[in-house]
């Protein structure tokens, strides 16, 4: 073989088909051949409806150049020997396009269902107590480009809590109350206060030498 080989001028590579990176054109190759195979094999690969607009348009799924069907009028009058029998067929075929939609909707349907679930298990649930000190975001401060400017304003004091996430808050300053919604809000923390009597003053400077001279 190796002569054979040497015979033609042809320079053989050792390459595993599990490892096609030591083929550059092998590689090349199997990612053309991939691209072509997931556009016409594989066209509705994970969709939410469960098929593709083309299958719920004309009935069927998207098929190759040589497996489309001719559908002209001379071809339909020839498989359809009486007009009897090829209406009983268009009729099956809009019963079973129907059928297809009434699939996709139920699977589009089905498919929020789980997006929304999965969202909501990923959202923190706050939970408010009266009394309590809490930020509003602030929809003016989103416009001022600048990120380590803060887009919540000074802390309020809630004051009472009502059901389906509205709170009534204070504002400390001018003893003013309104109402927000419990997304636009976020607990504030305040920093711990030094407790008296336990703080310990140390000084920074040098001490003065001792004089040796003395």
């Amino acid at each position: 073989m190796s002569s054979l080989l040497e015979k033609y001028g042809v320079v053989h590579k050792i390459a595993t088909p599990y490892h096609p990176q030591t083929n550059d054109q092998a590689e090349v190759f199997n990612k053309e051949i991939k691209k072509f195979l997931l556009k016409m094999v594989i066209p509705t690969y994970q969709t939410p409806l469960g098929m593709s607009p083309y299958q719920i348009v004309f009935r069927k799924a998207c098929h190759l150049l040589a497996e489309i069907e001719h559908k002209a009028y001379w071809a339909v009058k020839k498989c359809n020997i009486t007009y009897d029998q090829a209406r009983k067929k268009r009729t099956l075929q809009l019963q079973e396009l129907e059928e297809l939609c009434l699939k996709a909707y139920e699977n589009s349907r089905i498919y929020k269902q789980k997006v929304k679930q999965f969202h909501d298990n990923q959202i923190l649930k706050k939970e408010f107590t009266v009394g309590q000190k809490v930020l509003l975001f602030h929809s003016r401060l989103k416009l001022i480009a600048n990120k380590l400017r803060s887009r919540r304003d000074k802390p309020f004091v809630i004051i009472n809590v009502f059901s389906y996430g509205a709170l009534e808050v204070q504002d400390e300053t001018n003893n003013k109350t309104f109402q927000v919604n419990g997304h636009q809000i976020k607990h504030f923390y305040e920093g711990l206060t030094p407790i008296v009597g336990e703080v310990e003053n140390i000084s920074l400077l040098e001490s003065a030498k001792p004089d040796d001279t003395l």
